[in-house]
């Protein structure tokens, strides 16, 4: 293996009376650990630090059962790749979740409503920075374009629930598509995957209501009243459904109800099927993870299933879970 990567981290770690250097590496296809740099080892990473692009030529080699890069050669690149794509995980083509939402939105019958969210989503810088930015850090839809898709998958739940509920689906929709927005100003995504200043300050959830209230505020002319801003504010305060959970507000209407489960939906089903895509958690072929996995609140994960008699059905194919999700796991 050879080409550009990333350094995520650089980590220095301890084993016994000795001290080691750890490197994370990332390119479009996932990341993964480097084998350590022993004390007298440590003069190939002098000046190799977090945020760097290197040239490496490795090996994967296994350690205890997981993967993990062995150095052959690593320098650092002066001149980084035109494109962060290149050493990024990215949700891919984005042009259907466009397609769906645009279309949903667009046939909105609230006028004033339709109104709110083309304030953003017929802006073209917006439209770009949602297109482009990472619907988390570390967690579910960590990757460009994941944002997006995101928002796409928890419109299409709750658009689902909403009809079987009762509930306003024209408002549901509006929520789906302006609950996270403020995740544009909270992280970053030019190379490291990182939360802002303001991100940090506010929150993502707070950064969305204070968007959503400068935008309508200033609209010309402004068409809705302190009860319908008072609607919207309250679907994004309470999305994340609980106050341990970072919800300022839990929610108080059908719809808020509907828009923080098909939240949590999208973002643990996300979380699961990325685990159990992801050979770092299992031993070779072993079906069950060697220990439990963060993203998916350290339970163990089961990547076996079984074909139950589809015609044409391979068990390699079962057992492989959603293609694109292990794609982007698999350097």
């Amino acid at each position: 293996m050879q080409g550009p990567f990333l350094v995520v981290d650089r980590e220095q770690r301890t084993s016994g009376n000795q001290s080691f250097v750890v490197l994370l590496l990332q390119n479009s296809s996932g990341r993964l650990p480097t084998a350590p740099f022993w004390p007298e080892d440590q003069d190939r990473i002098n000046g190799v630090c977090k945020g760097q692009v290197v040239q490496i030529q490795a090996e994967v080699a296994l350690f205890q059962g997981r993967r993990q890069l062995r150095i052959l050669s690593i320098q650092p690149l002066v001149t980084p790749p035109a494109s962060w794509r290149s050493l990024m995980p990215s949700a891919g083509d984005v042009t259907g979740f466009w397609q769906a939402l645009d279309g949903w939105r667009h046939a909105l019958d609230a006028p004033r409503l339709r109104h709110a969210l083309d304030l953003f989503f017929d802006d073209d810088i917006f439209r770009h920075q949602f297109e482009e930015c990472p619907a988390s850090i570390r967690g579910h839809h960590a990757e460009l374009g994941g944002l997006l898709r995101h928002t796409w998958e928890v419109a299409s739940i709750a658009r689902t629930v909403s009809r079987v509920a009762g509930a306003d689906c024209d408002l549901v929709l509006a929520g789906a598509l302006l609950h996270d927005i403020g995740k544009i100003e909270a992280y970053s995504w030019a190379g490291l995957l990182e939360v802002t200043a303001q991100g940090h300050l506010y929150g993502h959830v707070v950064l969305g209501t204070l968007m959503l209230d400068r935008r309508m505020r200033v609209a010309s002319p402004c068409q809705w009243t302190e009860d319908e801003l008072a609607i919207l504010h309250h679907l994004i305060l309470s999305h994340h459904g609980r106050y341990e959970f970072g919800a300022p507000v839990e929610p108080m209407t059908l719809e808020a109800e509907i828009l923080h489960y098909a939240d949590n939906a999208s973002a643990k089903s996300a979380s699961m099927a990325d685990a159990l895509a992801n050979p770092e958690y299992f031993a070779g072929e072993d079906m069950i993870s060697t220990a439990g996995i963060w993203q998916i609140d350290r339970r163990r994960g089961y990547r076996g299933t079984a074909t139950w008699g589809r015609r044409g059905a391979s068990q390699e194919y079962q057992n492989a879970g959603s293609q694109d999700r292990k794609n982007r796991t698999a350097t």
